[in-house]
C-alpha cells in the first residue's frame, strides 16, 4: 500500500468507529476464515453490551474465495452474529462436487508426462483444468442477492466490495455495491480501478477464478465486456478498498502461513531433483494468494504508528488520521494440514494431482500445496475451521479491544 493511498483525498478522514472486514482468497483454505469468524461471534456474544450482538462490520471486502465469504455474510448481515454461525455451517456441508468437476482416467496417476498431456488437452477444450459450473449452482442456492440490497438499505451495511483481475486490460477492479446506488467516490489509480455495480453471482465467480484451474468469466466494465480471473492476481493493495470506503478499523483475515516448504523439500521432486509441475503450481498459487497481504498490513500499521507519534498540535491540523488494522492468519502450515487430508480428495482430483507430483510423500509438509486449494472435503474443512477458532481465541484480547 502506497502512502498516496492513505493520504489521498477520499481517505484523509476515516471514521474511527467504521469497521471493515477484509477477507483474502485461497480456495478451500478460506474455510479458515469461517472458523475465525465463528469464534469472533462467540467472543462478542459474551460481552455485556447487547449492541455487540448486532452485525459488527459496516464494510465487507473480499477477494477470490474470500469474496464468496464476504457476500455470504452480506446476505445474512441483518441476522446479526448468527451470520457467522451460518457461514460456518455452510462450510461444514460443502464438498468438492459442489465447487468443481474433473473427469480423468485412473491410469493418469501412474505417469507425470501422461498427466500433463491429458490435462493440457483438457485446458485447450475448456480453457481451464476444472469445470466450475457446480460452484455457480451452489452460490445461487446459498446467497440471496436481494438480502444484500436490503442490508444496505437498512444501513446494517454501508458497502460490499469484490475484487477481480481483468485478463483483457490487466486492470485490477474493485466492484462496490452501496446503499447510495451510485458510483460517487469511486477511485481510479494506475492499474487499479473501482466502479459501482450491484454484486452478482458472476462477480463472485470471476473473483474466485483461480488461474489455470477455473475458466475466466466475462463482466461488463466501461460499457464493454472484459474477461476476469482471480482477484488475488495483481492485488498490490489488499486493504485499499476498505480504506477508500472510509474504514477506521480493519480486521483482515488471510490464509497464508508462517512458513512454506521449499519447491523440492518433501514435494516429490523429479529424479534429477527438479521440482515437479505440481510443486511449481503450488508455489505459484501461494505467491498469488498471500505475498502482498503481509507487506500491505505492515505498511498500514507503520504509517498509522508514525501518525500517532506526531506531536498533538501537528496531528490536529493534518487532514488524515491513522487506521487501526488487525490481521489474523494461520499459525500452522496449511500445506502440512492438506497433506494429512489429501486422501479425502475425489478420486479424479487425487489421480490428477498424483500424476502431476502434487501430493508428495506421506508426511511431507510441502507436498500438497496445490491440493490445499481444492480440498473442499469434510476432514480438511473442519481442521481449517478448528485452527481458525484457536487462532481467534489466541487474539481474543486484541479482538475485544478492536470492537470496544
Amino acid at each position: 500500500m502506497s502512502l498516496e493511498t492513505i493520504i489521498s483525498n477520499g481517505l484523509t478522514r476515516p471514521d474511527e468507529d467504521l469497521k471493515a472486514l477484509v477477507l483474502m482468497g485461497g480456495g478451500a483454505r478460506t474455510a479458515y476464515q469461517a472458523g475465525v469468524l465463528q469464534a469472533l461471534a462467540r467472543i462478542l456474544d459474551l460481552q455485556e453490551d447487547a449492541a455487540k450482538r448486532r452485525f459488527p462490520f459496516k464494510i465487507l471486502a473480499g477477494t477470490s474465495a474470500g469474496a464468496l465469504n464476504a457476500c455470504f455474510l452480506a446476505s445474512r448481515a441483518n441476522e446479526g452474529l448468527a451470520a457467522f454461525e451460518q457461514l460456518a455451517s455452510f462450510w461444514t456441508t460443502l464438498r468438492s462436487a459442489q465447487v468443481y468437476q474433473l473427469k480423468v482416467p485412473g491410469w493418469i496417476r501412474s505417469s507425470r508426462i501422461a498427466a500433463a498431456l491429458f490435462l493440457s488437452q483438457q485446458v485447450r477444450r475448456q480453457q481451464a483444468f476444472l469445470n466450475n459450473t457446480p460452484l455457480v449452482d451452489t452460490l445461487h442456492r446459498v446467497i440471496s442477492l436481494g438480502n444484500i440490497d436490503e442490508a444496505l438499505q437498512e444501513k446494517t451495511l454501508l458497502a460490499l466490495a469484490v475484487t477481480a483481475s481483468s485478463y483483457t486490460s490487466g486492470v485490477h477492479w474493485t466492484f462496490c455495491q452501496t446503499a447510495r446506488g451510485t458510483g460517487a467516490g469511486m477511485w481510479n489509480r494506475p492499474g487499479r480501478r473501482a466502479e459501482f455495480q450491484p454484486i452478482t453471482i458472476e462477480h463472485l465467480v470471476a473473483s474466485s477464478a483461480i488461474p489455470f484451474l477455473f475458466p475466466a468469466t466475462p463482466l461488463w466494465v466501461d460499457g464493454h465486456r472484459e474477461f476476469f480471473g482471480d482477484g488475488s492476481m495483481r492485488q498490490s493493495s489488499p486493504l485499499s478498498p476498505a480504506l477508500h470506503l472510509g474504514a477506521g478499523k480493519i480486521l483482515v483475515i488471510g490464509v497464508g502461513q508462517p512458513e512454506r516448504a521449499g519447491l523440492t523439500g518433501g514435494a516429490s521432486p523429479a529424479v534429477d531433483g527438479r521440482p515437479t509441475l505440481g510443486a511449481i503450481a503450488g508455489h505459484a498459487l501461494a505467491s498469488v494468494f498471500q505475498d502482498t497481504l503481509q507487506a500491505d498490513v505492515e505498511q498500514a500499521q507503520r504509517v498509522s504508528k508514525t501518525l500517532l507519534q506526531m506531536p498533538r498540535e501537528i496531528a490536529a491540523v493534518m487532514p488524515y488520521r491513522p487506521v487501526n488494522v488487525l490481521a489474523i492468519a494461520p499459525s500452522q502450515s496449511l500445506d502440512a494440514l492438506a497433506q494429512a487430508h489429501a486422501g479425502e480428495l475425489p478420486a479424479a482430483t487425487y489421480n490428477a494431482l498424483a500424476g502431476l507430483g502434487a501430493l508428495g510423500a506421506k508426511g511431507s509438509p510441502g507436498g500438497a500445496a496445490l491440493a490445499s486449494y481444492l480440498l473442499f472435503e469434510t476432514g480438511f474443512i473442519k481442521a481449517l475451521m478448528a485452527l481458525g477458532e484457536r487462532d481467534a481465541y489466541a487474539h481474543k484480547s486484541e479482538l475485544i479491544d478492536f470492537f470496544m
